[in-house]
């Protein structure tokens, strides 16, 4: 064991890291920088989040001002603040359920599925039907990393060494509407409390849905009376060329879980947006039932600021519809992979967020080839990851250009060289 080194990394092996981790130590729109001072291109928005781009001194700005003034303090009960009710009444107008309700978790889409899954089942019991608790989720779903979302995960080696955690969690295939029904009818919708769903798996790969999917798996919810809840962690806040996933894609859910692109990642925030069908007994004037639920830093007065600053920018230079403008310019650059010998297929189509997988033949021929394609591409000055053991990531900064999109592809084709 490596006793120089104390930072335990999420998700990392350490016994092979320690002592290796790349310090990055600045960042200015797509690029950051290592200790060294060479740049690379974040292909992946770090984690999906950094959707203004890196080292925007107004949100900086807009932090120091709101610690000035009151850098922290608790919402519970009584209490709330300024930034807090103006980022949910700003949050509550851009969502596709008119009359939503914005209930802000303390640190990112993992803490806002948990909230969620728990908003669900205390729904249900306000109504009077606490029998309803099944939630169903779809493989290759990512849903965080608490105990709910990990329970709710579709990628098995996220799962399986915690195993059990939260029970009354059903799965089903990703992209098949007809086995959701099944699923419901077979449990039986009066047991079912709620459907969890990515507009567009992130994690698990970045899939696309079918057409008509989501309309379908929406209806099949609706006739069994089923809350649809929209995983909207990594699509929320412009990803997919819309505010929201769920407007882009034509569906209203019940509930939107939200988080990363809510402050671009200047600050830990996240956020359960609630249709009104789903506040509606909590917020009744006289009523008895309390969401008995919250973090420490819910609310937070200087993460409201940094969100509100964020929405500003976005707005401000128009990056939602700059997303749409790239898409083109996606589906060009890396779509000329698919014909390299050890990519199975490239998936582009809606918004900045893309994914190259790798052939199974060679995954399996060579268990260590993903991690080493990663290394060889940022080797070539660019950051990506692996999903799912198997593919690729491609989510950049909204303000990622043309010519550095042709520099990730062409980073890619030549980690595929180098590996192949």
């Amino acid at each position: 064991m490596d006793q120089r080194a104390s930072m335990w990394n999420p998700f990392a092996n350490m016994g092979d890291l320690a002592g290796r981790a790349l310090p990055i130590v600045r960042g200015r729109g797509a690029t950051v920088e290592d200790a060294e001072g060479r740049p690379y291109l974040d292909a992946i928005a770090s984690l999906w989040y950094a959707n203004i781009g890196h080292g925007r001194e107004e949100i900086a700005d807009a932090a120091a001002r709101q610690m000035r003034e009151l850098a922290a303090f608790q919402t519970f009960e009584y209490y709330t603040n300024p930034p807090a009710e103006a980022l949910a009444e700003r949050v509550a107008a851009l969502a596709p359920m008119p009359g939503a309700k914005v209930f802000f978790t303390s640190g990112g889409g993992s803490d806002a599925i948990d909230t969620a899954g728990k908003l669900a089942r205390a729904y249900w019991a306000a109504v009077g039907r606490p029998e309803k608790r099944i939630a169903i989720a779809r493989t290759h779903a990512y849903h965080g990393m608490n105990a709910y979302g990990t329970s709710l995960g579709g990628i098995p080696a996220n799962v399986a060494p915690f195993e059990p955690l939260v029970s009354l969690v059903e799965h089903v295939a990703w992209d098949d509407p007809a086995a959701l029904a099944e699923t419901i009818d077979r449990a039986g919708a009066e047991r079912v409390a709620a459907f969890f769903c990515e507009p567009v798996v992130g994690a698990g790969g970045v899939y696309f849905p079918p057409e008509g999917y989501l309309e379908a798996a929406q209806r099949v919810c609706r006739e069994r009376d089923v809350l649809f809840v929209a995983d909207e962690v990594v699509s929320g806040f412009g990803r997919l060329g819309a505010w929201f996933g769920s407007e882009r894609l034509g569906i209203e859910p019940d509930m939107m879980t939200v988080a990363k692109g809510l402050t671009s990642g200047y600050a830990p925030l996240g956020a359960v947006i609630a249709g009104p069908r789903v506040a509606e007994p909590f917020w009744t004037p006289g009523t008895a039932h309390v969401f008995r639920h919250g973090y420490t830093y819910s609310g937070h007065p200087t993460a409201c600021a940094v969100g509100l600053a964020n929405l500003d920018v976005i707005e401000r230079e128009g990056l939602v519809d700059r997303v749409r403008d790239l898409e083109p310019g996606v589906d060009r650059a890396l779509k000329g992979l698919a014909d390299h010998p050890l990519v199975a297929e490239v998936r582009t189509g809606v918004g900045l967020i893309a994914a190259v997988e790798v052939t199974e033949e060679a995954r399996t021929a060579d268990p260590g080839l993903l991690p080493r394609l990663v290394r060889a591409v940022r080797d070539r000055g660019v950051i990506t990851r692996g999903l799912r053991g198997a593919a690729l990531q491609f989510s950049p900064p909204f303000v990622i250009t043309e010519d550095e999109i042709d520099r990730v592809a062409e980073a890619f084709a030549g980690g595929l060289d180098a590996v192949a």
